[in-house]
């Protein structure tokens, strides 16, 4: 035997051996993972939206008067003048000077009334921002099993009951 035979017979031993071994282990891979469990994953999302409505608001004119010093004089001008019509003598200074102190007191709180029952009304739009919540689904959190171990992986989709295999990998497809 010629020694080019002899190295052709051994590297096609080889190669026989190679293609035998792969191919056994091609065989001997399993096509399909097996899906134990999924779960889908959410998420929540927050949309915001404009919320508005009329408000009726009710304003003070401002007074030109704060300190109501019209209303204090007048009403001590009356007071006085009432007080004037009463009792004699010492009794009739007294009641004037009375009168005037009350009608003075009894001016200032009416004009301070009428300030105050002094408003005017104006319609208002009020807006404020309210958020709508709902949960939008992410995906599925699958379990399965693989050459008798548990794996976990993330997917877009639910795989069913199988997740194909290629070489020892999972195949898994967009969608």
């Amino acid at each position: 035997m010629n020694k080019q035979v002899i190295v052709g017979i051994i590297a096609g031993a080889v190669a026989v051996t190679a293609i035998g071994a792969l191919g056994y282990q091609k065989l001997n891979q399993p096509d399909f993972a097996s899906v134990t469990a999924v779960k889908p994953t959410t998420k929540t999302v927050s949309v915001p939206r404009e919320e508005c409505h009329d408000e009726v608001v009710t304003h003070t004119r401002a007074a030109k008067d704060t300190h109501q010093v019209a209303g204090t004089i007048v009403g001590a001008v009356v007071g006085g003048v009432i007080g004037n019509q009463i009792g004699s003598g010492r009794g009739k200074d007294v009641a004037r000077i009375g009168a005037a102190a009350a009608g003075g007191y009894a001016g200032n709180r009416i004009q301070k009334g009428i300030q105050e029952r002094n408003t005017y009304q104006e319609t208002r739009r009020v807006c404020k921002t309210e958020h709508d919540t709902h949960e939008e689904q992410t995906g599925f959190d699958v379990t399965y099993q693989l050459d008798g171990q548990e794996h976990r992986v993330h997917m877009t989709y639910d795989p069913g009951q199988q997740i194909p295999v290629e070489n020892g990998q999972l195949v898994i497809r967009s969608r």
